[in-house]
């Protein structure tokens, strides 16, 4: 069954694109240009995924997604915005988004932001990455066993600072190649899509 989704986007050349790229593996089944209809068309649908822009008419998009996952826990929120603050990433943490897409990346990475939203996942554009991993850290709850090497969980701990594979590689005195080892084999340990999903994933568990 293919993932239903919502848009509720207020500028109608962006949501074209959005719609656009969604169509080719989704199935977009309303759109909404202001915060209340937006609010409105979930709660009648009721997607899979719901992508909602924070700088709404009406009401915002912190608002609309409040609303969203205290009527409707199942549905999951993807943000997309223009907006890479950290008062806004948290913000909108803190009203339960799933993934967070920043307008100016391309539009494949919205497909995986819902794609990976609706299986359970977290996704989180990599310019923001570090403020969400940093959030995640201060409420990880500790003492599941980890699956984890150290070394893997050093590398792990510099994926939640922000760090690139060269600079991992610099501070752990290793090579490129076997950081990149090393992050792929997290990610089969821990069944993350990508070295920010994973770094998510460790920081809930509490491995790092």
């Amino acid at each position: 069954m293919s993932v239903r989704v919502v848009i509720v986007e207020d500028h109608a050349l962006t949501r074209a694109g959005m719609r656009t790229a969604l169509q080719s593996e989704f199935d977009v089944v309303g759109e909404a240009a202001d915060g209340v209809a937006g609010r409105d068309l979930i709660l009648h649908e009721r997607p899979d995924v719901a992508v909602i822009d924070l700088g709404l008419p009406g009401i915002d998009g912190i608002a609309v997604t409040k609303s969203v996952r205290e009527a409707l826990p199942e549905t999951r929120v993807v943000i997309a915005t223009m907006i890479d603050v950290e008062e806004e990433v948290l913000a909108a943490l803190a009203a339960g988004a799933d993934a967070y897409w920043l307008k100016s990346s391309p539009t494949q990475a919205l497909v995986d932001a819902v794609r990976i939203a609706s299986e359970g996942g977290a996704y989180f554009d990599p310019r923001i990455a570090h403020v969400v991993l940093s959030r995640f850290s201060a409420h990880a709850s500790h003492g599941a066993k980890s699956p984890l090497t150290p070394r893997e969980v050093d590398v792990l701990r510099l994926i939640s600072d922000g760090k690139a594979n060269a600079q991992i590689a610099t501070t752990l005195s290793i090579g490129l190649g076997t950081v990149k080892g090393h992050i792929r084999d997290i990610l089969e340990k821990l069944s993350a899509a990508d070295r920010t999903q994973a770094a998510v994933v460790a920081l809930r568990k509490g491995f790092i």
